[in-house]
């Protein structure tokens, strides 16, 4: 994943109704009438969260009539999750090269 992705993924997810559309969207997909039962939020309100999660490809969208349902992409988060896990700390000993 190149950073603008990243980027955009961290973006999207920095959003609480975001995050637990994808905590809904884990157990497989949804109908966007099933998210909005989930959320004290109007339709428009809830399309606003998934064109951000479609667009930062976390999320698909498969139309069926005037119906959308939505899944996680798991290969974007597959990709984004070997992201994070690549990232790490170590304790600085303090020691600064532009001494």
């Amino acid at each position: 994943m190149n950073p603008i992705d990243i980027a955009l993924i961290c973006k999207s997810l920095g959003d609480a109704n975001r995050l637990q559309i994808m905590q809904i969207l884990a157990d497989g997909e949804k109908c966007a009438c099933e998210l909005l039962e989930a959320f004290d939020i109007t339709q428009p309100t809830l399309s606003y969260h998934m064109k951000n999660l479609t667009e930062s490809g976390l999320v698909e969208v498969r139309k069926d009539g005037k119906w959308s349902h939505y899944s996680i992409s798991c290969e974007t988060l597959q990709a984004f999750k070997t992201f994070v896990s690549g990232l790490y700390c170590t304790k600085h000993s303090g020691d600064c090269a532009c001494r």
